[in-house]
């Protein structure tokens, strides 16, 4: 079986990729949608990012991967140890969400004959448990079945996941980043589940032959010798990690002028999109991308390198329009003042 992909050495695909590093340095972003035909590298990509997230440190013995610094949003079972609670690092991960699973599995269980013979819970955790404070990765989310879509949108909106049987309960933190991937002529999402993911990038096959030609390139050498391929990027992708945990301690000294929102605003009033959601996520996104970049104030660049990816899934005038977005208007409205 072949190691995983380095991210450092996808080929183009530069909107996808700001878009995923986003993200990875700013989970508050809240998730993404990658919509592109088939074969462009968006499962690959989603996958590569897993080994450039930095550790996380959590409640040691916890199943559901409570934050020991974290008390407001703890499990019951951390609640009941009381004191100093016992923590551990471990890697930021990607938990894949498989098309076909089912609400046990992905909610978790409860086994009510050990509830009505003991009195105990036990829950046996589902994938939201594994998500929590990780990326939640779902291929083809277009065809997940619309049950578990509603587990998915009950539990990103509160950040609680709540498993009940039989007068039975149990909850845990399930606050995770949601990726998802999807090929458009395989059918839409719903709406409710579009709007929930912060960014969204559309990507089709390379136009440029140089590219297309160091893709194939890349992807021989890969196969051929993987080890001698990861250690040829191995460079690139601890430079990039480090990049990105530099910027996450970064991210809380950046501000934002009143003038730079106003142009937010321009742009959101100018496209035409619905509620606040986008101008929040364009003020995240362009915040993200100056800390990013090493600077602790935002420029004109961050919103205009970031705008297309808070808008492009908002821009449509009715649910399952193709987008109109044209990047020359939002050019014009950030660069108004008004």
């Amino acid at each position: 079986m072949l190691p995983t992909f380095p991210f450092s050495a996808l080929v183009g695909q530069d909107q996808m990729k700001l878009g995923l590093i986003l993200n990875a340095v700013n989970p508050a972003i809240g998730g993404m949608l990658i919509r592109g035909e088939k074969g462009t590298a968006k499962s690959t990509a989603v996958r590569a990012l897993a080994a450039l997230l930095p550790e996380v440190t959590v409640v040691k013995d916890c199943p559901f991967n409570c934050d020991p610094d974290d008390r407001d949003h703890l499990c019951a079972q951390c609640l009941s140890r009381g004191g100093n609670l016992p923590r551990m690092t471990r890697p930021g991960r990607v938990v894949e969400l498989p098309i076909n699973a089912t609400e046990d599995r992905v909610a978790g269980t409860l086994d009510l004959t050990h509830a009505l013979q003991t009195g105990e819970k036990r829950f046996e955790p589902g994938l939201l448990a594994e998500a929590h404070r990780a990326i939640l990765y779902v291929d083809e989310v277009n065809l997940l079945d619309d049950h578990i879509v509603d587990i998915l949108l009950d539990s990103a909106a509160m950040g609680v996941n709540i498993v009940e049987r039989e007068g039975v309960s149990v909850s845990h933190p399930a606050r995770f980043i949601l990726v998802g991937t999807m090929n458009p002529e395989e059918g839409d999402l719903r709406p409710q589940l579009l709007d929930r993911f912060g960014l969204c990038a559309a990507i089709t096959g390379l136009k440029e032959r140089s590219e297309r030609v160091e893709l194939v390139r890349r992807r021989h050498d890969f196969e051929v010798d993987p080890d001698a391929f990861l250690k040829r990027f191995a460079e690139d992708e601890l430079r990039l990690k480090t990049k990105i945990a530099e910027a996450r301690g970064r991210l809380s000294r950046v501000t934002i002028s009143d003038r730079m929102l106003s142009r937010i605003s321009n742009i959101a009033l100018e496209v035409g999109v619905d509620g606040h959601r986008a101008d929040l996520i364009m003020m995240k996104a362009a915040v993200t991308r100056a800390a990013l970049e090493g600077r602790t104030e935002v420029g004109l660049e961050d919103v205009l390198s970031t705008a297309s990816l808070a808008l492009y899934h908002r821009a449509r005038r009715h649910p399952f329009d193709e987008t109109g977005l044209d990047m020359d208007r939002v050019r014009a409205a950030a660069e108004t003042d008004s």
